[in-house]
């Protein structure tokens, strides 16, 4: 009995010495415990999981030099040399977080990004057009987020105390030179281009990246889209315009081309809604643009997109020097606008992302004085209303080329670098009363280099850091531009982003050629944002200090504001938030913005420091959207309001060879109610081959007397308030699609 026993132990103790049990600890790099993480010896059976605290143990029967391996999704594998000998091995493993660019953090400070790649998405080309007070104007919608301001006696975005010359907008990479239709006095104009051409939108308030310059305020970044799904048709008639449009998608899917014609009238539309000018030339727009697309390998894509515009109006307003005398303005405007983009890899990780644009744009503007039977009055004493009856042609032609090359590094980061060129010709000619001429030509070279990196160090850490040089032939200056962005995430997913950078621009092409010697404009940037997205809401804070330097002054001569130096400065602070909800309420969208600025400028003819008339210290928006799916029909509702802007009559005081404020106030606040309604009768039909969208919108409902400044007279004694042309405008249309469902896009960016 005893030799039985003996020798059971003694195959006992045999047997546990072939064995090794290995244990340990298994960790993240913020020394947090691991759940669930696979170890085990490599190419054996041998393995386990880790319990909620991250402990492991197994046992093997493997002997001798093995890899001991550890792998979870989104962790860097971990591999580690063992010897086994039967003596138990303790093994503390720290897993590496892969930078994913689903788990990343995003730099997002100052901007709002929408594209079809990015998970922060904030308006897409459907949000553009449906909401209410936007009219499908890219511009209008960009006016419902924070940063920005409500001017409507002209176009353009007024972004953190910045004029609208200060923001820029680019297409496809390129700067994009008269975006807007052609100014007119006292009434804002729309953009040129239709919001469903681009896939992904950047508007950046603010620390844009150093790809993009020229700009002291703001980038509006729009990509355009590359081959569509399949062939398609459209067809849009209203009591504005008719149109028709055509994209053929090649039977390989390899590329498309397309056409689209629009041609616009307000004449009905006139007859409807009483305008305040008297319009003698109702107005009448013609649009026409060409695309093609080809996919010149597996990675590349060849895009170009042109568009043609020719615009006629005129109309009279009373003129505010004298009684019962008429100003009548006309314009003829033509613009041509074409870009050329390729991206393609060309290996080892690297891609190339190259874009040409070239655009010309002709103004023919008449002013004359009339009589109360519209006749045309030459007075050539006094000479104040000789100066009424002029012509002026301007003719500016523009091109943009710029190349990048991005080489990918570990994870998400990446280094990127390039160079830009801008050439631009602007020439005016000037016709007085008597036929006298006078011809000014600007001209500008802007060669620019940059280079920038995107550092992510973890998923929750991550750096942009970059710099921007430019040279100018017109001021033959160099300029310097470093900037900078971190982002931090948070164990809830939020993150917070700060952002510093320094941004150059020239003198307004409007106030040269000047005689004396200029340089670039300045401004500092500082932001710090915070911004969590969750479960379809987006919650944003923002804190911004700009701080602007060299900026423009100018004087008059010989009856124009020319600039004559940089002694202009000035800063602007404030605070705003953002938040959009579309998970509380079925089938309901909505967002609030709101926006606090504190800005002074002392610039152009301002003779001191004090808040510029562009500038309304609290600004706020609503938008809500709901679908109501029995009755197949969107309700789009939107409110703004704003505070009083200032106003100025700033004139030029001989006795005191200076410039003078001698009248001031604030416009009332600023409301404006719109409604708009989409009725899409095919939703729920089968095989149909067309897709129908009747659209009704109204703006300001209410019809709010609302009042952008004033004007006053040469003399100042008189003044009147610059108003929208109508209380209230009606908008009703309807857009047929043949071949694509375009309906489904706007209840799949409501129903969730």
């Amino acid at each position: 009995m005893m030799n039985k026993l003996f020798f059971l132990l003694l195959l006992i103790n045999y047997s546990a010495q072939g064995q090794t049990n290995i244990s340990g600890k298994i960790l993240d790099n913020k020394n947090k415990p691991l759940l669930g993480i696979s170890i085990s010896l490599k190419n054996t059976y041998d393995g386990t999981t880790t319990d909620s605290s991250g402990n492991y143990s197994f046992i093997t029967e493997e002997k001798g030099e093995q890899t001991l391996e550890a792998s979870a999704t989104g962790y860097k594998p971990f591999e580690q040399k063992i010897n086994l000998t039967g003596i138990p091995v303790t093994v503390n493993i720290s897993l590496k977080e892969l930078v994913t660019e689903l788990k990343a953090v995003v730099i997002s400070a100052g901007t709002f990004e929408a594209s079809d790649q990015k998970k922060t998405t904030v308006l897409n080309p459907i949000d553009i057009v449906t909401t209410a007070s936007a009219n499908a104007d890219i511009t209008a919608a960009i006016k419902t987020l924070p940063g920005t301001q409500q001017v409507g006696e002209t176009e353009g975005l007024f972004v953190r105390g910045g004029t609208a010359n200060e923001s820029k907008t680019f297409i496809d990479g390129t700067l994009v030179n008269n975006f807007y239709y052609s100014s007119e006095p006292g009434l804002a104009q729309r953009g040129r281009f239709n919001p469903f051409i681009f896939k992904g939108t950047i508007f950046s308030a603010g620390g844009y990246s150093a790809l993009y310059g020229q700009a002291l305020s703001s980038a509006l970044i729009l990509e355009s889209i590359d081959l569509p799904q399949q062939s398609s048709a459209d067809l849009a008639v209203s009591y504005l315009s008719v149109g028709a449009g055509l994209q053929q998608l090649a039977k390989n899917k390899k590329s498309s081309w397309g056409i689209s014609y629009d041609y616009t009238d307000l004449r009905l539309a006139y007859k409807l809604i009483k305008q305040k000018p008297d319009y003698f030339n109702i107005p009448v727009l013609h649009n026409a643009d060409a695309n093609f697309r080809i996919k010149t390998s597996k990675t590349g894509m060849l895009k170009y997109y042109g568009t043609f515009s020719a615009t006629k109006v005129g109309f009279r307003y009373a003129d505010m020097d004298s009684l019962g005398m008429k100003d009548a303005f006309k314009l003829k405007n033509l613009n041509i606008y074409q870009n050329l983009s390729w991206k393609e890899k060309i290996g080892m990780g690297w891609r190339m992302t190259a874009g040409f644009s070239f655009s010309t744009n002709k103004d023919n503007i008449s002013n004359e004085f009339q009589n109360e039977n519209n006749e045309k009055q030459i007075v050539t004493n006094p000479g104040l209303f000789a100066f009424k009856n002029f012509d002026v042609m301007t003719y500016g032609s523009y091109v943009n080329g710029k190349i990048v090359i991005e080489k990918k590094l570990k994870g998400l980061s990446a280094l990127r670098f390039g160079s830009e060129y801008n050439y631009s010709n602007d020439k005016t000619d000037f016709t007085l009363y008597n036929g006298n001429k006078s011809t000014e030509t600007v001209r500008e070279n802007l060669l620019s280099g940059f280079a920038e990196t995107d550092i992510y160090i973890t998923n929750d850490i991550a750096a942009k850091i970059g710099t921007r040089a430019e040279h100018s032939s017109l001021l033959d200056k160099w300029n310097i531009a470093p900037r900078i962005s971190l982002a931090y995430k948070f164990a809830d997913n939020s993150q917070a982003s700060v952002a510093y950078g320094i941004f150059y621009q020239d003198p307004e092409k409007k106030y040269l050629p000047s005689l004396n010697t200029l340089d670039f404009s300045k401004a500092t940037h500082y932001i710090a944002q915070y911004q969590k997205l969750n479960n379809n809401r987006t919650f944003r804070a923002e804190l911004f200090y700009k701080k602007y330097q060299d900026l423009f002054k100018t004087s008059t001569s010989i009856g124009q504001e020319i600039a004559v130096n940089n002694n202009g400065y000035g800063d602007a602070k404030g605070f705003e938030f953002f938040w959009r909800d579309k998970k509380t309420i079925k089938n309901v969208d909505y967002w609030v913005s709101y926006s606090y600025l504190d800005t002074k400028r002392d610039f152009l003819n301002y003779p001191s420091l004090m808040e510029p008339s562009f500038a309304a210290k609290h600004t706020a928006s609503l938008v809500v959207k709901r679908f109501v799916t029995k009755l197949k029909t969107e309700f789009n509702g939107s409110y703004t309001f704003a505070t009083g802007r200032p106003y100025y009559n700033i004139r030029y005081d001989n006795a005191a060879n200076n410039y003078k404020i001698f009248d001031a106030g604030k416009t009332k606040d600023y409301n404006s109610l719109s409604f708009s309604v989409n009725y899409l009768p095919n939703i729920g039909k089968t095989n149909a081959s067309k897709f129908t969208v009747i659209v009704f919108s109204i703006t300001n409902v209410l019809g709010s007397n609302n009042i952008y400044t004033y004007n006053y007279s040469y003399n100042g004694l008189n003044k009147q308030p610059v108003t929208p042309p109508a209380k209230r405008f009606y908008y009703l249309g309807c857009f047929i699609s043949f071949g694509i469902d375009r309906t489904e896009n706007t209840i799949n960016n409501l129903i969730l």
